[in-house]
């Protein structure tokens, strides 16, 4: 089974060194997903700055394959800021 790697880059490189073996894309793209969104849940106050983050998911080769792309940005209105 394939190995893929998934890398968060925001600000500071979280390299993924270990890895996980999926059997097909579909999960590769599914777990991209499951793990961007437990890092915006868990960690979500930090990104409302406007800085860009993403997870860079790459083979065993180190060949990029897929790549999601965040920012959140409030404008500054938010009637309720603390």
């Amino acid at each position: 089974m394939p190995r893929y790697f998934f890398h968060v880059i925001d600000g500071r490189d979280i390299l993924d060194n270990e890895g996980t073996e999926f059997p097909n894309f579909r999960y590769v793209r599914a777990e991209a997903i499951r793990t961007a969104g437990a890092i915006l849940h868990d960690e979500g106050d930090r990104f409302w700055n406007g800085t860009e983050w993403q997870m860079n998911v790459t083979d065993a080769s180190g060949q990029s394959v897929l790549k999601l792309r965040f920012s959140a940005d409030d404008q500054d209105i938010a009637p309720d800021r603390e």
